[in-house]
C-alpha cells in the first residue's frame, strides 16, 4: 500500500516541503530504483541467505524507514527514508515469493496468482487509505499507520517454522547459461512488455481521459483498471490448475487487445466499461508468466524471481517514457496505441512460447 498511497499524497508533499514539480518527481524513482536493485542484489544470494532472517530484516527496516518518512523534516531526508523504504521492501520481496515457490511447487501458478492478488487489494486500498486520513489528519498519519502495519508481519514472521527449501545457490559461473538460455531471454522480455503496457497505463490513462472526460472521471479510469485486477486474479487463481500458465497468458493477452482499443476509440465515460476488462484480462500477466519463467530452473526461484521482477519493472520504468515522448512528437491519443502495439507483439511472443520450457535448457540442472 506503501508505494500505491503516494499519488494520492503528491500534493501534500509538495505542500508541505514546498518544492517543484520536477523535484516532487523524484518522489517515484526514488522508492523504486532501491526497490529494483535490492530485490535483484538479494534475490540473486538467495540460495546463501538465511530466509528468516532475511523476511525479518527487510519487514524490520520497512516499518522503521515508513516512520521515518513520516517524521522527515527536509525534502532531501524525506527522499532517502523513501529510498530505504523501498529497498528494504525489495530485501523482504526477494525472499518471499522463492519461498512460496519451494513449498508450493506444484501449486506454483495459483500460489503466484494469489501473491499478486494481494498486491492488487493493496493497490486498491492505498489510495483509499491515503484520502481518507487525509480528512482527518496530517500525510504524516498515513505512513505512520503503515508502519505499526508491518509490526504483525514482523511478529508472525518470528514465530512461523520456517521450513528447510532446496534452493540452490547461484554460482558465478552458472550465471551466463542461466542468462543465456531462449526459454529465460523470452520470459523476462514477455514480462518487460507486459510491464510496459501497465506502466504506460498508470502513468497515461487519467491523463489521456483527462481530454474528453473531468478531471474527476478521468481518475476513475485507473481506478477502474487497477479494481479489475481483484476479480481478474481471483478468477485466475481458480483456473490456473486446470489450465497452462502459456495457454491462460494468450487468452487474455489477446482479449485485451480490442479491450484497450476499445477504450482509446470510445471517448466517453463508456471507456471506464472497456478499461475495467483490459485490466481484468492484462492482470493475468505478471503471475503466470512469472511462475513459468520459475518452472525453467526451480531451483533458482530466487534469481529467477529476481529477474522476472526487475524485467517487469524495467518496462513499467521505460516505456511511459516512449509514451510521453510520442504525445509530445504528436498527440497523447495516438501516443497510447503504442501499448495496444506492444500487446499485439506480446501475444505474436506468447504463441512462440513453448509450452513447457524444459529445464535443462538452462544449463543449470
Amino acid at each position: 500500500m506503501a508505494l500505491q498511497s503516494r499519488g494520492a499524497l503528491l500534493s501534500s508533499f509538495e505542500g508541505t516541503f514546498g518544492v517543484s514539480e520536477s523535484l516532487l518527481g523524484l518522489v517515484a524513482p526514488a522508492g523504486t530504483v532501491g526497490f529494483v536493485v535490492a530485490i535483484l542484489a538479494v534475490g540473486m544470494l538467495a540460495g546463501r541467505l538465511d530466509v528468516r532472517h532475511v523476511l525479518v530484516f527487510g519487514a524490520v527496516a520497512m516499518a522503521i524507514s515508513l516512520f521515518a518518512i513520516s517524521v522527515a523534516p527536509a525534502y532531501s531526508l524525506f527522499l532517502f527514508a523513501l529510498l530505504v523504504q523501498g529497498s528494504a521492501a525489495g530485501v523482504f520481496r526477494a525472499m518471499d515469493r522463492p519461498l512460496l515457490s519451494h513449498l508450493y511447487p506444484d501449486r506454483r501458478g495459483r500460489i503466484f496468482v494469489l501473491y499478486a492478488l494481494a498486491w492488487a487489494v493493496g493497490a486498491v486500498v492505498g489510495p483509499v487509505l491515503a484520502s481518507a486520513v487525509l480528512l482527518v489528519a496530517d500525510w504524516r498519519a498515513v505512513y505512520v499507520i503503515l508502519a505499526v502495519s508491518i509490526v504483525p508481519v514482523v511478529v508472525l514472521v518470528l514465530s512461523l517454522e520456517v521450513p528447510s527449501w532446496n534452493e540452490q545457490p547461484l554460482e558465478r559461473d552458472a550465471i551466463g547459461p542461466l542468462l543465456s538460455s531462449s526459454g529465460v531471454r523470452t520470459t523476462l522480455l514477455a514480462l518487460a512488455l507486459a510491464g510496459g503496457i501497465e506502466g504506460t497505463v498508470f502513468t497515461w490513462l487519467p491523463y489521456y481521459a483527462g481530454t474528453f472526460l473531468d478531471r474527476t472521471t478521468a481518475n476513475l479510469a485507473l481506478s477502474a483498471f487497477l479494481l479489475a485486477y481483484i476479480p481478474g486474479r481471483y478468477a485466475y487463481a481458480k483456473l490456473v490448475d486446470s489450465i497452462s500458465y502459456l495457454r491462460l497468458s494468450l487468452v487474455t493477452t489477446g482479449l485485451s487487445i480490442p479491450a484497450f482499443a476499445i477504450a482509446l476509440g470510445w471517448p466517453s465515460v463508456g471507456m471506464l466499461v472497456a478499461v475495467f476488462c483490459a485490466g481484468a484480462f492484462i492482470s493475468s500477466l505478471f503471475p503466470l508468466l512469472s511462475a513459468y519463467g520459475v518452472d525453467i530452473v526451480p531451483e533458482y526461484s530466487g534469481p529467477m524471481s529476481a529477474l522476472t521482477t526487475g524485467a517487469t519493472y524495467a518496462g513499467t520504468a521505460f516505456v511511459p517514457v516512449v509514451v510521453g515522448i510520442a504525445a509530445e512528437l504528436t498527440s497523447i491519443r495516438i501516443a497510447m496505441w503504442i501499448p495496444i502495439g506492444l500487446t499485439v507483439v506480446l501475444f505474436g511472443l506468447i504463441w512462440s512460447m513453448p509450452a513447457r520450457a524444459e529445464v535443462s535448457e538452462a544449463g543449470t540442472a
